[in-house]
């Protein structure tokens, strides 16, 4: 016992010497050096939403101008490699490995009893998570098939109203009227901003009612995807404290790194099953700048998508599904400006409409960042009540 009541002391005055550096801060200093690192956080997750929007836009554009459909005697009209579209917006993944390892990783709160639970719960949300990225990657390849891309983009706005009905089910999302307008905003923004694409088929190849059926579907997997990517982070990785007691970048690489793992296998396995893997020599023949520049256009895509992928994953994780949609409808105007300084399309300029658009997503941004900057306020309030009560 005297052993035991020594060894406490000294264990005691150790702590008392060397405190941990949440101990060093008042409670209310710590709130706000942690909502500083979340804005931080948040911002670069926003970036890097609307970078990769921008540079796939733009690859996107590139891959499909060079490319010679319609010029061998009508047989290309058409590019039709909707699995390498959709294996692309998923295989860049192992580029993400390295900086996994590399971001710091808090130590977790281990349970052997729920040990073994939580990962068979993990590995069942990646799958499915995995599986519905693939489904909504090969959709919306073929939905952009059969319309110009105007008529693609109306239809895919639907994917906001889907996120909207499965957050209210799945994650008992709270709507303010400042969500709401910016939610309205945004809309609006991504109807009137949306960019030209090369990639349009001519007219005789429009088929509206499969697109629309097809891109629907693709808006359902979507919604659905972020909704339960939400869940999965607040149920399993935050609340069982997989990663500590907070919301680390960690948690978004790994994630990403397994959805797209999973996406990849499900994308191959239907390249080679429907035969698709045969074009591929044919499509690197036909691309007009010769097939070391095709394979560097799948490969800046690639990249460019996991950019996207990380930054809305993100989003998903530090705010929420519905803001991460949000972000990434606005930034349609933007990615029409770059490709009208980009690309010399006939007819195509930054009109007023789209000026217009411009303006309603910063005052959509701009309306849901005032409801986080009131909840982080209030955050900040309640806490200088419990320590006014705690005091009296």
């Amino acid at each position: 016992m005297e052993m035991t009541e020594a060894s406490k002391q000294t264990t005691t005055r150790e702590h008392v010497q060397n405190p941990e550096p949440d101990q060093i801060l008042s409670p209310r200093r710590s709130l706000q050096l942690q909502q500083k690192k979340w804005w931080v956080a948040v911002a670069l997750c926003l970036f890097l939403v609307m970078l990769g929007n921008c540079l796939v836009i733009l690859l996107l554009n590139f891959f499909y101008v060079q490319d010679r459909r319609g010029e061998d005697d009508n047989k290309h009209l058409q590019y039709k490699g909707t699995w390498m579209q959709a294996l692309v917006q998923n295989a860049a993944f192992p580029v993400l490995i390295p900086l996994f390892f590399i971001f710091p990783s808090p130590k977790p709160y281990r349970d052997t009893d729920s040990t073994r639970f939580l990962s068979f719960r993990l590995i069942l949300l990646y799958f499915s998570l995995g599986v519905l990225v693939a489904a909504h990657s090969k959709l919306y390849a073929l939905g952009k098939l059969y319309t110009d891309y105007g008529f693609f983009l109306l239809i895919s706005a639907s994917q906001l109203i889907f996120t909207l009905i499965f957050t209210a089910i799945i994650n008992r999302f709270k709507f303010t009227r400042w969500i709401v307008i910016s939610i309205l905003l945004t809309l609006v923004s991504y109807a009137f901003g949306s960019p030209q694409f090369a990639g349009e088929p001519v007219e005789n190849e429009y088929f509206y009612s499969i697109q629309a059926w097809l891109t629907f579907s693709g808006s359902v997997a979507f919604a659905l995807s972020l909704c339960l990517a939400q869940l999965g982070f607040e149920k399993l990785l935050v609340k069982a404290k997989r990663y500590g007691n907070k919301r680390v970048f960690r948690m978004v690489l790994e994630m990403q790194i397994c959805i797209s793992f999973v996406a990849s296998l499900v994308c191959l396995v239907g390249l080679f099953v429907s035969g698709e893997y045969k074009e591929l020599k044919g499509d690197s023949k036909r691309f007009k700048k010769g097939e070391t520049y095709y394979v560097l256009s799948l490969v800046g895509l690639a990249l460019s998508w996991q950019v996207w992928a990380v930054g809305l994953i993100g989003l998903v994780l530090y705010v929420s599904g519905v803001f991460g949609n949000i972000v990434h409808m606005c930034a349609s105007p933007l990615m029409a400006l770059v490709v009208v300084l980009a690309f010399d399309f006939m007819d195509d300029e930054f009109s007023w409409p789209r000026i217009g658009a411009l303006v309603g997503t910063v005052l959509a941004l701009g309306f849901y960042f005032h409801t986080l900057h009131y909840r982080n306020k209030e955050k900040i309030v309640e806490l200088n009540q419990s320590e006014n009560n705690v005091e009296v």
